[in-house]
């Protein structure tokens, strides 16, 4: 949903009571905690390497939602609790116009080295489908940051404008990569604001950005990968 104005608090908490009751807009709730993905749909999988010894500050960011709040993103309720079933609302500016994504809690993972949660798209919201945000600590190497979704657009008529919500939701998930891990710096690992991590190959400072996948259906992968998460046969 796509507005002119922006919203205040009363007008998006009348606007997430009206979705209370309502189902989640997909049927594959919960796919993005496995390697297979559902049919149909466009999916991303995306993962960067974060400070040594920084897992604990990262999953406390993200439990505070500040990979959203970090890439200028809000949430209401503010500061709504990570529990399964709690529906929120991401705003955000798409030009002159504010857009509304209802969205609800669809599973939290919270274990000694991995944590993390996934919200999948209610009525309104412009697209249907699911995203995840993990961070893990890892058994070798850094800790990291995950991020997978898979989407499509919620009305046929989306569909004409496809490429300008794709181009927008893959700079939304850099943002939240990229602000998570400037919650995370060492003297050793900098992050320029707005800037997506990069491969020490290609560049003087940052994190190697392990993984970048775009995946479209019927059509593989395509994308860049400095080096290849495992990932199981399809």
């Amino acid at each position: 949903m796509f507005r002119l104005r922006a919203p205040d608090d009363g007008q998006l908490r009348a606007h997430l009571d009206r979705r209370a009751s309502a189902a989640l807009t997909y049927p594959e709730v919960g796919a993005t905690r496995g390697e297979d993905r559902p049919r149909g749909y466009a999916h991303d999988r995306y993962r960067i390497e974060l400070a040594p010894g920084s897992f604990d500050r990262a999953a406390k960011g993200l439990r505070a939602w500040q990979a959203h709040l970090g890439a200028g993103v809000g949430v209401f309720p503010h500061n709504a609790p990570l529990r399964t079933n709690t529906d929120v609302i991401v705003t955000a500016r798409a030009g002159p116009l504010h857009a509304l994504a209802p969205c609800r809690i669809v599973y939290v993972v919270d274990e000694p080295d991995r944590f993390g949660f996934a919200y999948g798209t209610l009525p309104g919201h412009p697209e249907c489908g699911e995203e995840a945000f993990v961070v893990e600590r890892g058994t070798v190497g850094n800790p990291t940051f995950e991020i997978v979704a898979f989407s499509r657009p919620a009305e046929p008529v989306a569909r004409i404008g496809r490429p300008i919500a794709r181009t927008i939701q893959q700079r939304a998930t850099h943002a939240y990569l990229d602000a998570l891990y400037a919650r995370t710096p060492t003297s050793s690992h900098r992050v320029t604001p707005g800037i997506l991590p990069r491969c020490p190959a290609r560049a003087d400072a940052g994190v190697c950005l392990t993984t970048i996948l775009c995946e479209r259906p019927g059509r593989g992968n395509a994308g860049r990968t400095a080096t290849p998460a495992p990932r199981s046969s399809r």
